[in-house]
This record gives C-alpha cells, structure tokens and sequence, in this order.
C-alpha cells in the first residue's frame, strides 16, 4: 500500500465509521487484538479497541473536522498507529498482575518511522505522525511538577520546534476519551491547560520564537537563558554533522558541496587504519575522536560523517561540538527503502543489506532542536 491508496483507506473509514480493514492494510495492528491492558487505566479492554475508540473520539472533534486534507491525514494515522509498540513492551508483573508497556511511544515512534517509510508516505507528514508519537503522553502530566524535570513553559517551547502542538493536544484529548479510566475527567483538563499555555506562549500552531540560533540551542539544552533575551556568543568551530542510513548518499553529498573541508569518518578511519566494518570499533572511534578533537581545538571548519542514527548517538557528539563551542548543522540525507539496498550493494563495503535492516530499530530522525540548523536532504 501506498501513499495514495493510504488516503483513500483514510477517507473510506472517517466515511464509513469502520476500521477492520486496517488489520488488512498494516497486518502489524493485529496484534493489538491480543494485546492486553491495565484495566485501572484501561478499562475497555485490548490495545485495538482502546485505538478505534480514539479514532471515534478524533474524528467527532471540530478542530479534526476543520483541519485539511493533509492534517486530518497526520491525525488520523498518529491516532492510528500511537500504540502500535504496546504488543512488544508489554509487561505482566508475575506477583500483581498489573500490566504496563514501558517506552511503547518512543518504540512506536521508530516502528511507525520504517512502516509510513516503506509505504513512501511524504517525509514531512511521515515525520509529524512519528514525532507526536514519541511524546503523545507528555499533555497528561507535563504540568506535573512530580513528573517533570523541566517547567512547563520549556517543555511547550521544545515542543513546538518539533511537532505542531494543536494536533499533539488533540491527539492527547482523543487517546483520553478513547478510554474508561477513573481519571479522565482530570487528565482531560490537564489536556486542555497544557493547551492553553502554549496558547499563551504563542506557541501553540507556530514554533516559540527565539531571539536567535545560538541563544534557542543553549535554552534547549538546559542553560539558563531566556528565549527573548541574547546570550552572548563564543566563537568556535563551523561544523556540519551528518546523519542517515548507510548507502543514503552523504559521502556524495559532502564531496558535492563541501569538497574542500576537512571529514572526520568512521569508514575512512578503517581504510586507514586496515580494519573491517565492525572490527576492532574502539580504535576506529578513538582515532576519529582525536581528529575531530584536534579541529575543535584549532577552530577550525569540518564535517563529521557518520550514520549518528539515533539520539542517543548523535547527542554524544553534539555534547563535545557543543563543549568546544561549535556552531552545527546536520544535514539529514535519506533515500527510499529500494534505493538504500541499490547503492548498498553497488558499494565497495562488507556493510551487507540485512545489517542495514538491523539498524532500523534505532532510527531517530533528528530534530530542529538538536542543533543551529537542521537540513532534510529527502530522496535525492
């Protein structure tokens, strides 16, 4: 299934209030069927009748109704898919019985990454379905203070640089009212407060507004600086960081645009070093550290190429560009799936496509709040 035939299959359920041929359409959902939840929080049962009662709920709001095409697209397979990681984080404690699925939004966020991928569904929509579930929890507690490390306000104004906080809010109402649960009435105002606070920061259908780059980098990684006043900025290193699958094109696009700059890789550090991919890896870090080290120090421009796939990857080497002062752009290069395995296989490389498939578990797109700019180089 593709694209289109996905809008169709979208248009055919809001018109006919069905939703049994999505376990045809996404046979992964099916697994919701048997998917047990905890009935303090859940009392109507398995994780796809939870997901076709918030589909009702969705669909019956008058912002949904009002939204376009598109919107009501991401809406509706953000209601559709947020739970589609519950059948393999389920726990079932042995001595209370108390079900929980610790982490199924961010799993579900990277498991819905590969699915709208492989079915060639637009980046940016893809991107926004995948985002709002990764954090479609957070407007139930987020004015919390028990649950928080950060103050509502920050975590309003992160947000907004990565998803749009209306559908974020709406799919939260949704997934309450999709629901039996003791709490709801609660956790609905929770909802509708989180709302109007971005409201109030105006931040609710557009990004906060910085009062510039380096100053918005600081603030969201925890320094103490407002948004609307400058902080003064320390010179060091121009450096672009690179991210996406193997075989995706970066190594062309860097010898493109930037053939004269200095590169730190992972994969020319073993050519140099005479090893195999996967062989011998603490030493292929180390010596791309010291060079990477050596340019900071110097102040001087250089990209660093490498997958940096995940967040927790990329936030390893955003710590130290951003310790030596670096200003940072990632650009983000990614390709259809077919392609990927294409080039892969053209490539001089012991890097096979299975392992490449084995990666997909720790995809994370990255976001504009990790860095100066964030660039999206999609399928060329």
């Amino acid at each position: 299934m593709d694209y289109l035939q996905l809008q169709q299959q979208v248009a055919n359920s809001i018109a006919k209030d069905n939703f049994d041929d999505w376990l045809t359409c996404i046979p992964a959902l099916t697994a919701l069927i048997t998917t047990p939840q905890d009935p303090l929080h859940h009392g109507e049962g398995n994780v796809w009748i939870h997901t076709q009662m918030v589909l009702r709920a969705l669909i019956e709001q008058t912002e949904f109704a009002k939204a376009t095409q598109e919107q009501q697209f991401v809406l509706f397979m953000t209601a559709l898919l947020h739970d589609i990681a519950k059948p393999e984080t389920t726990v079932i404690d042995e001595v209370t019985g108390k079900i929980s699925q610790p982490r199924h939004s961010q799993k579900g966020e990277i498991r819905s990454r590969v699915l709208l991928w492989q079915m060639a569904v637009p980046f940016e929509l893809r991107e926004q379905i995948c985002r709002i579930i990764a954090v479609h929890q957070v407007p139930f507690f987020a004015l919390s203070d028990a649950h928080q490390r950060y103050s509502p306000q920050y975590l309003v104004h992160r947000l907004s640089w990565q998803l749009p906080v209306w559908m974020l809010c709406l799919q939260a109402k949704a997934d309450m009212l999709g629901r039996i649960c003791t709490d709801k009435a609660r956790v609905l105002d929770e909802v509708e407060l989180f709302k109007q606070l971005a409201l109030e920061e105006d931040c609710l259908y557009k990004p906060r507004q910085f009062v510039d780059d380096y100053t918005r980098v600081h603030y969201f990684r925890g320094s103490n600086v407002l948004p609307d006043y400058a902080l003064y900025p320390q010179q060091g290193s121009k450096v672009i960081l690179m991210s996406g699958l193997p075989a995706s094109g970066k190594n062309s696009w860097v010898s493109k645009h930037y053939p004269t700059w200095p590169v730190a890789s992972y994969d020319d550090a073993r050519s140099e070093l005479k090893l195999k991919h996967g062989e011998n890896e603490g030493l292929v870090i180390q010596f791309v550290l010291a060079k990477v080290k050596q340019w900071l120090r110097d102040k001087q421009p250089f990209i660093w190429n490498a997958t940096h796939l995940s967040q927790d990857m990329r936030q390893k080497a955003l710590d130290l560009l951003y310790a030596y002062h670096a200003e940072v752009e990632i650009v983000y290069i990614e390709q259809p799936e077919q392609e990927l395995y294409r080039r892969n296989l053209k490539r001089d490389t012991s890097l096979a496509n299975k392992k490449i498939q084995r990666m997909f578990s720790k995809w994370q797109v990255p976001l504009p709040t990790e860095a100066h700019q964030v660039s999206y180089v999609i399928n060329q």
